[in-house]
């Protein structure tokens, strides 16, 4: 029997970091070792870590993130292999973007990978609608798309989630109307828009739970119909995957945390072909396949597990 392969999540104390190290406790073959809390700022303790490690998860703020990998990379040998799980390197050309399911062949690109990028929450779900559109040739590139999205709490990192469950946050709340979410060089790279989309993200007061809504006028869609928009999708999935397309016809609502404890993504289309308008809606667990459960996925991935 081969030996368990050894990860290190740098910044498991976090949300996203903590998660993950539960996920993988049901994984036969991970084995997270993990520093001493006390020493967990100490540079060579992580470092310690990093050289006994077959896989090193970064769950840390950009800039900590980007000296975690320079470390890394100061240690000689072998280059090490990375997860991050920040917004720092996602439109890096030199990492793989960790969406496995975002074309064919990515997952053999992120078990091959040295360096690997896990998405974010609200990118994974406004990518999985819109870039297999925009490859049918049914979403032009340059359509004016807008992208509302609302998440539970958890997602805003622990500040956020100590106000809520502090009683001190609203029961609803836009955010980033200053229209420049960290989120959007992503967005445009994975979605293959040429025109930058406005992005309107909020928070709801729920712990976890995602919706990302895309309203669309068809007149504007090359002719597409209603159907020719879910049979896209369909067809660029297929059956049996993490992300599935969920037929529409009698729904009417749609609450956000359906998915909550899975790394399911799913798609819908809802429409009204009479007055040729159209939503987009994917549903997915903010900390599943927006987060960690997409992290596991990657580290299975990357370690052959």
């Amino acid at each position: 029997m081969s030996a368990a392969s050894k990860i290190f999540i740098d910044g498991e104390a976090g949300t996203t970091g903590l998660e993950i190290r539960e996920k993988l406790a049901n994984v036969a073959g991970a084995d997270v070792i993990s520093i001493n809390p006390a020493r967990r700022k100490d540079v060579e303790a992580r470092a310690e870590m990093m050289r006994e490690a077959d896989l090193i998860v970064l769950c840390l703020p950009d800039n900590a993130a980007r000296d975690a990998v320079a470390l890394a990379d100061s240690l000689g040998g072998k280059p090490r292999r990375i997860l991050d799980a920040s917004t720092a390197f996602r439109t890096d050309h030199s990492w793989v973007y960790g969406f496995a399911e975002i074309e064919p062949g990515q997952g053999d690109m992120i078990a091959a990978a040295h360096r690997v990028a896990n998405p974010g929450c609200y990118p994974t779900g406004a990518i999985a609608l819109i870039r297999p559109l925009v490859a049918a040739g049914l979403l032009p590139e340059d359509y004016p798309i807008t992208i509302n999205a609302v998440s539970g709490y958890s997602g805003g990192g622990r500040q956020m989630i100590e106000q809520y469950e502090g009683g001190n946050a609203p029961s609803f709340e836009l955010y980033a109307l200053g229209l420049s979410h960290k989120h959007m060089p992503e967005l445009m790279k994975y979605t293959r828009l040429a025109r930058r989309p406005i992005f309107v993200p909020s928070v709801g007061h729920y712990r976890q739970g995602m919706l990302v809504s895309i309203p669309l006028h068809l007149d504007l869609m090359n002719g597409a119909t209603p159907g020719d928009l879910e049979t896209a999708l369909a067809n660029y999935y297929g059956d049996g995957g993490l992300v599935r397309v969920i037929p529409t016809q009698g729904v009417q609502r749609l609450e956000p945390e359906g998915l909550n404890g899975t790394d399911q993504l799913e798609l819908r289309v809802f429409a009204a072909a009479e007055v040729g308008q159209a939503v987009l809606v994917a549903r997915l667990d903010n900390l599943g396949k927006g987060a960690s459960g997409a992290a596991v996925q990657n580290i299975k991935l990357m370690l052959g597990l």
